[in-house]
């Protein structure tokens, strides 16, 4: 879908295994709230709460993505922020068909930063202690390096430990098909297994799935259905060992010359980053069950009416276990920890849709009316432990985890109960009118606020069908649209809005702890109520000279009112936070979406894809004014994105010669300059300013699409410009030299730099945010795709219907003034972005 939909920014923000994509559409509504509320919501087959991920993409038939208030009112609040409708493969009156889909290949890091050798190390540290005098010359290095640590420099014993971490990954998917029917019977069944192995050791994600669809039509005026899909899920997650292996010392050698591991390399404080990887030292491991099971009976009891119950449920189980030996990252050292975390969640939907259909005269008429319920449990437990006995049993023992035992368990449940009615009419095919009305009610808001009315209502006009077009040669299609509608948001946690207690306990001597009851700081607000958001949207959809150009322009303007936010208490309440609704926000933009189609020949065609999105997002009120975080990353302030960098402004080091300057600020040459915004002499919170946005100006994407005869090339280009990130890689500076760092620019004398610093053994790394802050437009090669098609005339003596095979890449280049790493990942250096290269094969029998 990235780059395909207009209006969706979609992005992967970590190169896990099994890890998938983050996708917000026409920006952000929500502010500060801790329940990921601007997330849209996913329909697969008329169930909500589906797991996207689980969904085989050879299983999919269509996708379709909502975005306008009066396509998602019928979806009410589940719908604020946008629908993916995802409809998979059914059984067809055919013969039946088996179809393997197939691919493998190996992935590669996509950018990842370079850190110091051993040599820069030392330089570094060597311009750490010169900076405050301890350091003249190499024959000062045994002041500044411990005995070993200059053995294992002298005899160039260096080590790149990411470079030992990091290996090539592997993924491939094989999934197999069978669909047919008869007249009365439709079945469409898959079963598939996905894997891949992330970039990292013990980084491994392994799924499972099936999928059985049948339709049954019982006679005339009733049909009958199954919609079933299961996934096992067994993920082993690593975990982050860069981010240690960023800091220590790149001196010395991971094992010695009898082959031991080396714990603590050349005595330092560090332990090895490649400690996990020992033998029983790490695991973790999560194994989750998922199955979704609907049902679905029709009526059609008289003439032009319909009657559609369903009936789904969803069941969840997980069992996620997690040890650590104390030789580990985790350990330290000193002791390890065994402990395991049991979900289960089940989810229940009943929808009931009655549909009456009426044409007359030049007049359509469709009556639709909905009625829904969705209830969603989760009951967890969990145990655990340190010191396991048997380092071999993991988690799997956790009565041998004797010290320290902890244990708990947990209860969540919530519904949602929704009536709707919607009026479409049709004039001549080319007056059109859509009415909506939702009532939603929600058991998360207060008492007196639970329910709501989201009204909207749409009118299109078809220009294109009217006696003063017909003559014209330019325009093949031209409709107008426009939409207005309220949506509402209730993503909080279950019971945010009643007062609870909390265990706390209480040591009244050395030897004996009691348990007691406090308020949770988190209170209660019995006036809790939704959230809402008024859109309107203006679109065009038009095909030119016989539709060789389609597309569409869109406009749209959203505001959100009542926003739900965690407002913090003074500390004289008691209490920390309480959920208020407060604030608004908006959303306003363009989306333009256009397909050319070029060249159509018998033997040679070619077709282009264009999109392109503006979101102007910002926020129009909050209590109070501006409500400003300490956290740079948190700030809001009123007209700006709700994601922002509000800090302070970096514009370079302090020079020789301005030493005088310098000092007025407690600086001298070598430390970062800061810009003294309101001229007061001084460097405080006053001067703090806005950086840049965490979210994108605008989005594109470009895909061509060429067939000549069997073969087929497409090319995917994508693009996201205006961006600001704030990369963990640059953070990587420890100006006293103590660590290990990324390789950078820093500040000598001798080398009079604007980048980063000079190393100062007796100094921090003040201000070290503003080093870290970066734009980070880019665009991108997403895919490119070759396969061929293999003759009808060829493949029929193999007795097969179709056979292509393909070679694809992915992530393959990315155009960006970030030379360090992909900026998709926003320069983490924990969870690098991978880049994938398969080979493929699709066989129909």
């Amino acid at each position: 879908m990235q780059g395909r939909v207009p209006g969706a920014d979609i992005t992967r923000n970590n190169g896990y295994a099994g890890q998938g994509a983050s996708i917000q559409l026409r920006g952000n509504r929500s502010i500060a709230n801790p329940e990921s509320s601007n997330n849209v919501l996913y329909i697969v087959d008329g169930i909500q709460g589906v797991a996207a991920q689980d969904v085989d993409p050879n299983d999919i038939q269509s996708i379709e993505v909502l975005k306008d208030a009066s396509s998602t009112a019928i979806y009410g609040s589940r719908g604020a922020n946008g629908v993916i409708l995802i409809t998979t493969k059914r059984g067809a009156n055919e013969k039946p068909r088996l179809n393997y889909n197939a691919y493998a290949g190996v992935s590669k890091v996509a950018g990842y930063g370079e850190f110091m050798t051993g040599q820069e190390y030392v330089d570094f540290r060597r311009e750490a202690y010169r900076a405050v005098g301890t350091w003249n010359s190499p024959a000062d290095d045994n002041k500044i390096l411990n005995p070993l640590q200059l053995q294992a420099f002298q005899n160039g014993q260096f080590t790149n430990w990411s470079d030992l971490l990091l290996h090539n990954g592997f993924q491939q998917n094989h999934q197999l098909s069978v669909s047919g029917g008869g007249k009365n019977t439709k079945v469409y069944f898959s079963g598939a297994y996905f894997q891949e192995k992330g970039l990292l050791k013990m980084d491994e994600y392994k799924r499972y799935s099936g999928r059985l669809n049948i339709d049954q039509t019982i006679n005339s005026w009733m049909n009958v259905g199954l919609q079933s899909q299961f996934a096992y899920i067994d993920n082993d997650i690593r975990r982050d060992p860069l981010n240690q292996a960023s800091k220590i010392a790149p001196l010395g050698l991971p094992y010695d010359e009898n082959g031991e591991f080396n714990l603590f390399p050349l005595q330092g404080t560090l332990i090895n980053p490649l400690a996990d990887e020992q033998p029983d030292a790490y695991k973790r491991n999560t194994k989750s069950n998922r199955a979704t099971v609907s049902g679905y009976i029709e009526l059609k009891p008289i003439k032009d009416l319909s009657i559609k119950s369903t009936f789904g449920a969803i069941f969840s189980t997980s069992e996620a276990g997690n040890f650590y030996s104390k030789n580990t990252i985790d350990g330290k050292g000193s002791r390890s920890q065994a402990s395991i975390t049991n979900n289960q969640d089940r989810n229940i939907s009943w929808e009931n849709v009655i549909t009456y259909n009426k044409r007359f005269a030049d007049h359509s008429l469709q009556l639709t009316g909905v009625t829904s319920y969705l209830s969603w449990t989760n009951t967890n437990s969990y145990a655990g432990g340190n010191n396991q006995l048997f380092p071999s049993q993991y988690y799997y023992n956790i009565g041998g985890a004797n010290q320290n035992p902890f244990y708990g368990s947990g209860y969540v449940e919530s519904k949602l109960l929704s009536f709707s009615g919607r009026i479409n009419y049709s004039y001549k095919g080319k007056y059109l009118l859509t009415l909506t009305g939702r009532n939603d009610g929600s058991s998360k808001l207060a008492a007196g606020h639970k329910w709501a009315f989201f009204p909207s209502a749409a009118a299109a006009w078809r220009i294109v069908d009217e006696d003063f077009m017909k003559n014209q040669q330019v325009f093949s299609d031209l409709k107008l649209r426009v939409s207005y509608g309220v949506s509402g948001n209730d993503v909080i946690s279950p019971y945010a809005t009643q007062n609870s207690v909390v265990v706390q306990n209480f040591s009244f001597n050395d030897a004996n702890a009691a348990n007691a009851y406090v308020i949770n700081g988190l209170i209660g607000n019995n006036t809790l109520k939704w959230e809402l958001t008024k859109t309107m949207n203006i679109g065009v959809d038009f095909g030119l000279f016989n539709n060789i150009v389609t597309g569409s322009v869109d406009y749209y303007h959203a505001k959100t009112d009542d926003l739900i936010f965690p407002y913090t208490l003074p500390l004289s309440t008691g209490v920390t936070t309480v959920n208020r609704n407060i604030g608004k926000t908006q959303n306003k933009g363009i989306e333009l979406s256009l397909t050319s189609h070029n060249i159509q020949k018998n033997s040679f065609s070619w077709n282009t894809n264009l999109t392109f999105a503006r979101n102007n997002e910002k926020i129009v009120a909050l209590p109070n004014g501006n409500v400003i975080a300490d956290d740079y990353r948190e700030s809001l302030i009123v007209g700006q994105p709700a994601q922002i960098y509000y800090d302070y402004k970096k514009i370079g080091i302090w020079q020789l010669g301005e030493e005088e300057q310098a000092a007025q600020y407690g600086a001298e040459p070598g430390d970062i300059k800061i810009a003294d915004l309101n001229n007061d002499g001084k460097i405080d919170a006053f001067d703090r300013t806005i950086i840049g946005q965490r979210v994108p100006k605008w989005t594109a994407g470009l895909s061509n699409d060429l067939r000549f005869k069997g073969f087929d090339l497409n090319i995917l280009l994508v693009a996201r410009v205006g961006q600001w990130i704030s990369s963990d890689y640059y953070a990587k500076y420890k100006r006293n030299g103590l660590e290990n760092g990324a390789r950078i620019d820093y500040w000598t004398p001798e080398n009079p730099t604007n980048e980063y610093p000079r190393p100062n053994a007796n100094k921090n790394s003040n201000y070290v945010t503003t080093l870290t802050e970066r734009q980070a437009s880019y665009v991108k090669i997403r895919n490119i795709t070759l396969g061929y098609n293999f003759p009808s005339a060829l493949i029929s003596k193999w007795k097969l219907q179709s056979l292509r095979i393909y070679a694809s890449g992915k992530n393959l280049h990315t155009f960006s003034s970030l030379k360090d790493f992909d900026p998709e990942g926003e320069g983490v250096i924990d969870q690098p972005l991978n880049r994938l290269f398969v080979f493929g094969l699709n066989v129909g029998f």
